[in-house]
């Protein structure tokens, strides 16, 4: 199969070229002129490496030209700190730049040139605050953030393209997930940092956001695992979750990392790191996708944790 992924660049990126390359998928990897890891992929013999601006219609064109079977399509404003930021270039991205590259796609259908499939990565902060209970896909969606609601926009345009052109489209909504690779921007890799450093300047305290929300936690492997399995076995016009289904406060997160790094602190709290509108409970439940796919995540909680410290400390 040929398949085109986008944010090819980006930490999940790279390792879904890595799995699609062991399937023994053509791959053809889109990534952000300048962006970090492009240089990277521009260097890589084992992928055809081409820049992709979601904001310009010219260059969206150009990649689906190369006339893939599946689009995987993970090029986003993926930050909740970046969105921010930039609320209105997350929308850009996230929601104008999913819609334009899901109507160029919409178009090779119509135009009887291909049949592709687009994958479309979603994020399961769409959900928002709610019971604390796994959130189902029939659930509402109620986004508390420019990214949450920038993303669900996307999957609206993209769901919109197949009722009106028969493009086929899958939305995963990934529950959080990290491991090697992962930048400072995100929680985990960014408390294994904080410890580190303590650790080695002998620091008592390390500053925290809110330490109350309940997530969950899978290694990027596994996420990546149910991607693939939705290329072949996920049914077009449906969403899925893709979580472990086992929720951790993140205060007992951190103390896990403290007996992983060695290093007890106590914990100082920073406005700087608190969430404006923080969800308090989100786990999710994956028995849609297990229905339909026989996907589970393989990689226990405890060695994704030390994965991340071991990456941080080297």
């Amino acid at each position: 199969m040929k398949v085109l992924v986008t944010g090819a660049e980006g930490f999940a990126g790279s390792w879904l070229l890595r799995r699609l390359q062991r399937e023994g998928h053509s791959v053809i990897a889109a990534a952000r002129p300048g962006a970090p890891g492009a240089a990277r992929l521009a260097a890589d013999p084992s992928v055809r490496a081409m820049p992709l601006e979601l904001g310009d219609s010219a260059s969206v064109r150009m990649v689906v030209e190369t006339g893939p079977d599946a689009v995987i399509h993970l090029a986003a404003v993926a930050s909740g700190v970046d969105a921010r930021r930039d609320p209105v270039g997350a929308w850009e991205v996230n929601a104008v730049g999913t819609a334009r590259l899901a109507e160029e796609l919409g178009r090779t259908v119509m135009d009887r040139r291909g049949d592709p499939l687009l994958l479309l990565a979603s994020t399961a902060e769409v959900y928002g605050a709610g019971p604390a209970t796994p959130r189902v896909e029939t659930d509402s969606v109620r986004p508390v953030s420019a990214y949450a609601a920038s993303k669900l926009a996307g999957e609206i345009a993209a769901l919109e393209v197949h009722r009106r052109t028969g493009l086929r489209v899958v939305i995963a909504r990934a529950f959080a997930h990290t491991g090697r690779g992962q930048d400072e921007r995100f929680v985990l890799p960014a408390l294994a940092r904080r410890l580190l450093l303590a650790k080695r300047v002998r620091a008592p305290a390390i500053k925290v956001g809110n330490l109350d929300p309940v997530r969950e936690f899978m290694h990027v492997s596994d996420v990546v695992d149910a991607y693939c399995r939705l290329l072949t076995q996920g049914q077009s016009g449906e969403v899925y979750n893709v979580a472990s289904g086992r929720g951790i406060p993140l205060g007992e997160l951190l103390e896990r990392l403290m007996d992983l790094v060695g290093y007890r602190v106590v914990t100082e709290a920073d406005p700087e790191l608190v969430r404006p509108a923080d969800i308090p409970y989100l786990v999710g439940d994956a028995a849609k996708l297990r229905a339909a796919t026989e996907w589970s995540p393989r990689m226990a909680l405890d060695d994704v944790l030390a994965e991340v410290v071991d990456a941080q400390a080297n």
